[in-house]
């Protein structure tokens, strides 16, 4: 998968998450797709889920924003927030890089009666079908070219949700510390976005995690 893998250990206190040793630039950035494909099957080949069962607050906050109809999850991980959707009604195809991952959001999703679709892909090669979703989500992923395919795989008057660290990541000394790279610049979220309409757009620090959320719509 790309760079924004790192971010999933933000997710968990497990150092066990995090890419070490040399092949590590390869595990983050996507250059060595088996090796990728490999260290994260390997993480999530534990019996817990990772990164838990519940959804990313900002989408369970903001579901009632968002057209019921079919949604993709990119980086879908275990399934949280795939399954979440699927239990309000959604139609959703989750991809990500990992067959575990994946495995174990279907197993999520059985055992809350609901059905997703997982696509196993390297998003750094993926192709969004275009004008296909409702809605597309994407938390703590980023892959910036990805930006251009997630706008054209919206039907007209879907919705994007989106949610990501930002520099302001690095004033939290506590906190995780990631590259400079990896994280978004002040407002550039809404910049990537500027050609939809904005519904909401905050950036938030809280300590911890330095985040900006967006949901935008797609005219």
């Amino acid at each position: 998968m790309s760079i924004t893998l790192f971010f999933l250990s933000l997710q968990s206190s497990s150092e066990d998450i995090n890419p070490k040793g040399n092949n590590s630039y390869q595990k983050v950035t996507g250059e060595d797709p088996e090796g990728d494909r490999d260290h994260w099957d390997k993480i999530f080949s534990q019996r817990k889920y990772v990164f838990g069962k519940e959804p990313a607050q900002f989408l369970k906050d903001n579901v009632g924003k968002l057209p019921l109809g079919f949604a993709l999850d990119i980086a879908m991980g275990e399934g949280r927030n795939a399954v979440y959707l699927a239990k309000k009604g959604f139609h959703v195809d989750g991809v990500d890089i990992s067959e575990m991952a994946l495995k174990k959001g279907k197993l999520l999703a059985r055992e809350n009666h609901v059905t997703i679709n997982t696509i196993s892909a390297d998003l750094n090669h993926y192709v969004i079908k275009p004008e296909s979703y409702d809605v597309i989500l994407d938390f703590y992923y980023l892959q910036r070219n990805l930006v251009p395919q997630i706008k054209k795989g919206l039907k007209k008057g879907g919705v994007v949700i989106f949610e990501n660290y930002t520099v302001e990541q690095l004033k939290n000394t506590q906190a995780q510390q990631l590259p400079k790279d990896y994280l978004l610049e002040k407002d550039e979220m809404k910049e990537l976005f500027k050609d939809l309409k904005i519904l909401l757009y905050r950036e938030t620090n809280d300590g911890k995690s330095a985040l900006a959320s967006l949901i935008a719509q797609k005219p």
